[in-house]
Parts: structure tokens; sequence; C-alpha cells
């Protein structure tokens, strides 16, 4: 028997008018349509008479359906997934029948389409190649303070997800760790009060000035390295030459300490002991 195919179909983040024809004639092809919420998609449906059957699969009953869902691929019919709003799978659960219909050799077609990731990140003004998405911080505290010590290092541009009701102590916390790098808040991407707020993390996070209702893409610029002139790599060398140690451990110490390249350090710290040997 011919294996269905699961078609991962992407909805709109805010405005129906941004449903893909594609999207709109898989989802009336499929046998079945498994949905968030089935309440929040039928909005959708009905405004283009889509009629198929249509079942809920979410994170509370997302391991019975998704083999449910499964077991109909396998007898060849046709599965569409569909999130409330955006591409299915990314931070949504999704990504577990993803894992599943691949390791059941079942064909997975995802359709291009909305994106409140890279809707905002086009718009935000930082740089877009490349980036972190994170998505939605760890509730966990230790876990989420990890997560934000490690991408404070990281020179990409970090893109992640907030609820309304988070908002404020998140940009708080991200203030913090981050802060005065410049930030964008991305509020209700493609609807009626779409909203860019741009700025210094530090200002933003003390000063609100916005409406916290809504679905909210925060973006934060990555960490720049300020350079290091010569002058002051050679007054960081000589600090530590003073400690008696070997060549080859101070320019080890050295590359510790600023990431500067090696070569560039040996050079240097060559220059000065000829420097200091001319002296006398």
């Amino acid at each position: 028997m011919v294996k269905g195919i699961l078609y991962l179909v992407p909805t709109p983040i805010g405005n129906l008018g941004d449903m893909t024809y594609r999207g709109v004639e898989t989802l009336k092809n499929v046998d079945i349509i498994a949905a968030e919420d089935t309440r929040t998609s039928l909005k959708l449906l009905n405004h283009y008479e889509i009629k198929n059957k249509l079942i809920s699969y979410h994170k509370f009953n997302e391991r019975k359906q998704t083999d449910i869902l499964i077991s109909l691929l396998s007898e060849g019919k046709n599965v569409g997934i569909i999130t409330d709003a955006g591409t299915p799978s990314i931070s949504d659960p999704a990504s577990i029948i993803v894992k599943e219909a691949i390791a059941q050799n079942i064909q997975v077609c995802c359709l291009p389409g909305a994106s409140a990731v890279i809707t905002a990140l086009a718009a935000s003004g930082l740089n877009t190649d490349p980036f972190i998405f994170v998505g939605f911080l760890p509730v966990k505290n230790k876990e989420r303070n990890n997560l934000l010590i490690a991408l404070e290092k990281m020179p990409h541009t970090i893109v992640l997800y907030e609820a309304s009701h988070r908002i404020i102590d998140t940009l708080g916390e991200l203030a913090k760790v981050f802060g005065s790098r410049e930030c964008v808040i991305a509020r209700e991407l493609s609807k009626l009060f779409e909203t860019y707020l741009r700025g210094n993390l530090n200002d933003l996070a003390e000063s609100p000035d916005f409406e916290t209702r809504g679905e909210f893409v925060i973006l934060i610029e990555g960490k720049t390295e300020q350079p290091i002139s010569d002058e002051e790599l050679l007054k960081i060398i000589a600090a530590k030459a003073k400690r008696g140690i070997t060549s080859k451990e101070l320019v080890t110490q050295v590359v510790e300490t600023t990431g500067i390249n090696r070569n560039r350090i040996y050079k240097l710290a060559l220059s000065l002991k000829k420097d200091y040997a001319d002296r006398g």
C-alpha cells in the first residue's frame, strides 16, 4: 500500500489574506486536518470554505494523536497539519509527528508561508545573516539563565518569542544579561496594530512604552567585539611578562584573555622583547 503524505501548512500570523493559494488547495484536498486549536482554525477554514474533517493536535494530546495520524498515513491517507498561526513544528507540537513520520518512511512536505520569525527579522534592521532562533525561553529558572548566559556570547542576532503576560519581566531579565545592546520588539505582526519598537534594550526594559497585549517577537543584536589596538595589547603583554612566565605561556594567556590571533600576539611579544633588549 502506498503511504500518504504529511503536509505542514503554514497559516496566517494575523491577517487572513496571507494564506497562500497552495495552502488552501492542499487543505481542501487532504483527507484530514489536524489543528492546534480547532476553534481558532475553524475561522480560517470557514473563510476559505474548507470542509475537510478536523481534529485537534496540541501539546496535551500530541502523543496519542500522533499514533492515530501515523496509522492513517500508513493506510494511504493524506494529512494536513496546521497551527494557530505560522509554520507548524516551529515552536509547535508538530515537530513530534514530523520525526515519527520520517522514522516510518512517510513523506513530509512543508509548504512555504507565514512565519513570525522571518517577518520580524526581515523588518528589524538588525543583521539577518546569521541569526539564532530561540523560540520561547525555558520556564525553569536554571535552564533559562544558562541559556541566556550562553546566548550573550554569540555574535549572531537573537530572535525569541514571548507571551504578553511575561513580556515586561522578560525584557528586564534580558537587559540584565545583554545590557545596552540594540533591540527590536515586534508586536501583533500583520495585524491592525502591528508595532515595531527599536532602541537600546536597557531603555526599552526600563520604560516599556507599548501595549502589553498580543504576541511578541524580541530581537537582540549579537555580541560585537571591540577592536583592540597594538598599544593596548602591548600593555597586556608587558603586564604578563613581569610575572616571569615563558614566552609560550605568555602568548597562550594573552590569546585566551583577548581572543586575538596567536600570530599577532607573538609578533607583538617579540617586538616588546627586542625593545627591552635595545634599552639594555
